[in-house]
């Protein structure tokens, strides 16, 4: 089984950035936890960081028919890109979004996520634990999704 993991914008300063909202967990401390997470459910693990919208959907893109899943952080993209929801709803497998912050408890704007009618299940608020459970959540999925299609 292969997961997509993709990180949006900004997250490479996370740890520093904001740590009263974001944590003090770094984007590479979360991305040894989730590799460790990935090795124990004998999942591949694809782990891709941009700071570029088009750059995310030309992931998506390239990851249809490889990958069986994606696990994404879309960052504020969540929050403003019709069209990187259409490329997840574009994509044959399970999407799971996680946010390390719990976007429903936010400023206004960040209550609504385009990437969340797109995604199969959302994880928000478990701080860098929330990227475990989005990649166990998407493992299993994927699994669940496998069986349906050899039935």
């Amino acid at each position: 089984m292969r997961i997509l993991v993709l990180n949006g914008p900004n997250l490479g300063t996370i740890g520093r950035r904001q740590p009263e909202i974001y944590g003090h967990v770094t984007l590479a401390e979360i991305h040894d936890r989730l590799r460790r997470e990935a090795e124990a459910l004998d999942v591949e693990m694809r782990w891709e960081l941009s700071n570029h919208e088009g750059a995310l959907i030309d992931l998506i893109e390239e990851e249809d028919g490889q990958a069986d899943a994606i696990v994404i952080n879309p960052g504020g993209l969540a929050h403003t890109s019709v069209v990187l929801a259409d490329a997840l709803r574009g994509f044959d497998g399970p999407v799971v979004e996680v946010h390390l912050s719990n976007i429903l408890s936010r400023e206004e704007y960040r209550r609504t996520s385009h990437v969340a009618a797109a995604a199969t299940a959302v994880i928000t608020g478990a701080g860098a634990d929330g990227y475990v459970m989005a990649l166990q959540a998407a493992a299993r999925l994927a699994a669940e999704t496998t069986t349906e299609r050899r039935r």
